[in-house]
């Protein structure tokens, strides 16, 4: 009896309590969307409002049909924007509505960071009461002819087949009979809503040109799953290497159905290190492949995936060399601290449009090229073969690179 009044208590006073001051999961998610909304519009409008701004608005004194012709498209620009973006990625993953937002984003982005020194070109002749409306409107002509021509420039760097970029890589412990190993690396392919097959073949033709020991995909290989992005990815079957073509995933495959690309590229005849390693031989010395999934597997809900460096390198003789793959370079401390010889990485596509890479590297470590950390590992860092996204590449281009493995430190420049 007493439980039984205690529990009836219990819930008197729980139903008691206002309900208002118990907000549910629900008004919980809904307040959180409309702080998100409240961030994107905001973003939406500082990266909207210089370019327009500048090529309408500043002194440029335009008729009236042109400001009301430029005011309206780029309201109605930063209006689509958003819906187009949730109907090109989010579930409907509608490709047409994809490239649309994708090419939206370069384009916006790539307006307002030359708008930008130009309101400041701008404002400072305007301090010396130089031009007037001349003034503005060369300003104003000079931002649209640079922001074309980067664009049309860039967007024909991102759909080009990479350039070969080629690097000597000194380690120590590499034995002699490895010297001269071949390792050609491709990163973020990012197979997408622009059909790339094509694309992909030739990229096979020029990796097979190279004549490689060992390739490497370093992860980021689609936006999509393995059955929607099937034919674009169907050349990676053709590209040869002696002795290993290996890949490990990285984030964007969290995305897109990680497991499914797993599978899709043993298929292909790939090596997935999944957490794993194999081991190369040539001229009778060793040297270990060893990958990790992406450091954001773990948030991904699947079992069994996140980085687990210990497990990529159970049973390995810890005397011999490791090439490590790692989709992101912020992998390197803990490659560092285990004594990895060499870890590649891509993730970071150089910035892929200037000035962004100023802002990965608040991310990451490094945003391209050969670096060292600590006593014994080093880390490249590709510019990556494709795009994500906007297809644009400016001051930042894309790489197909093949490093030569060489025994001992390297020899000092004169």
């Amino acid at each position: 009896m007493a439980e039984s009044g205690s529990i009836g208590s219990e819930t008197v006073a729980a139903e008691a309590v206002p309900v208002a001051e118990v907000p549910s999961g629900g008004v919980r998610r809904r307040r959180s969307g409309v702080r998100r909304l409240a961030v994107v519009l905001l973003v939406l409008v500082v990266l909207f409002l210089p370019p327009w701004w500048v090529l309408f608005a500043s002194g440029v004194d335009w008729p009236l049909p042109v400001f009301l012709v430029g005011t309206v498209g780029f309201a109605a620009w930063l209006v689509s924007f958003p819906f187009l973006m949730v109907a090109g990625h989010g579930r409907r993953r509608d490709d047409r509505a994809a490239r649309v937002a994708d090419t939206t984003l370069g384009m916006v982005w790539v307006l307002f960071t030359w708008s930008v020194p130009g309101i400041v070109v701008d404002l400072v002749l305007d301090g010396f009461d130089a031009g007037g409306t001349g003034r503005a409107r060369i300003v104003a002509a000079a931002v649209a002819a640079v922001s074309a021509g980067l664009l049309g420039w860039g967007h024909f760097e991102a759909m080009r087949v990479p350039r070969v970029k080629r690097l000597d890589v000194h380690l120590p412990r590499l034995g002699e009979g490895l010297d001269g190993t071949r390792v050609v690396v491709l990163a973020d392919t990012h197979y997408g809503p622009i059909d790339r097959a094509a694309w992909s073949a030739r990229v096979t033709e020029a990796v097979n040109a190279l004549d490689a020991d060992v390739v490497v995909h370093a992860g980021d290989i689609a936006d999509g799953t393995p059955a929607r992005r099937r034919a674009q990815s169907a050349p990676l079957g053709a590209i040869r290497a002696r002795l290993a073509r290996v890949y490990v995933t990285g984030n964007h495959e969290y995305g897109s159905g990680a497991q499914g690309w797993l599978d899709r590229m043993a298929e292909l005849g790939w090596e997935p290190l999944h957490n794993r390693h194999v081991v190369v031989e040539r001229g009778g010395d060793v040297l270990v492949l060893a990958g990790v999934d992406d450091v954001t597997a773990g948030y991904s809900g699947l079992a069994g995936h996140r980085a687990n460096l210990g497990g990529a390198l159970a049973g390995a003789d810890p005397e011999l060399p490791v090439l490590l793959v790692a989709h992101q370079p912020k992998f390197v401390p803990q490659a560092a601290a285990a004594g990895i010889d060499l870890q590649v990485s891509g993730h970071t596509h150089g910035g892929q449009i200037w000035p962004f890479n100023f802002l990965v590297r608040l991310d990451q470590p490094v945003v391209h090229g050969l670096s060292r950390h600590g006593e014994r590992t080093q880390l490249y860092t590709s510019r990556g073969t494709g795009f994500w996204g906007p297809p644009f590449r400016v001051f930042a281009p894309s790489e197909i690179t093949l490093l030569t493995l060489r025994t001992g430190s390297a020899r000092p420049t004169s």
